[in-house]
């Protein structure tokens, strides 16, 4: 019998916690358990072992990290959206560590409902791009393009690794100026052969 007040999505929030806390390749279904006082074999009643809870977390994680984005995009156009979007995309990294950490992988192809958790976010960064005339193909680079951007700022500024004393922040907008420049040409630049 399940634990009164024990639900799937309780466990997936206190995974979520534990992940920011401890880091997600550390998340067990013992150490959940433990922070939510009850036996190990009551958290199989509300999610599939270890793979099961990486899977809901990473689409609590995926819906979280889609709606800061869209809130921070709202009624915005071209450098002001990119400038909120990433600036968002970099909040949640920095603020939810291992929430972000199980955003990274891509779902299933024939997981349903993660694939549309995944899709909410992806929404959101085309639409941002649509602001710049990008369509078909270039969307796709530029999509690319922006989150190996933004995925590679956050994971280095996470573990510390900008350590030289210039202003962090500086360095940032530089580089969002950067994506907005190149952005930008996209429309004008002929595809690669």
């Amino acid at each position: 019998m399940a634990r009164a007040g024990l639900n799937r999505g309780r466990v997936v929030a206190q995974a979520a916690v534990l992940a920011d806390d401890i880091g997600l390749e550390r998340i067990t279904l013992a150490s959940v358990a433990k922070h939510l006082g009850v036996r190990l074999p009551s958290l199989y009643n509300h999610v599939e072992g270890l793979e099961g809870l990486r899977r809901e977390l990473s689409m609590l994680a995926l819906r979280e990290l889609a709606g800061q984005l869209g809130a921070a995009a709202v009624g915005k156009a071209g450098k002001d959206a990119l400038r909120a979007t990433a600036d968002a995309y970099r909040a949640y990294a920095l603020r939810f560590p291992g929430r972000y950490a199980a955003t990274v992988t891509a779902p299933a192809p024939a997981d349903d409902d993660h694939n549309e958790a995944a899709a909410a976010v992806l929404q959101v960064v085309v639409s941002v791009l649509h602001g710049y005339g990008l369509a078909g193909d270039p969307v796709i680079h530029a999509v690319r393009e922006l989150r190996a951007s933004m995925h590679g700022w956050a994971d280095l500024e996470k573990r510390g690794a900008f350590g030289m004393p210039h202003d962090v922040d500086v360095s940032y907008q530089r580089l969002i100026d950067h994506l907005h420049v190149s952005l930008t040409q996209y429309a004008d630049e002929p595809a690669p052969q």
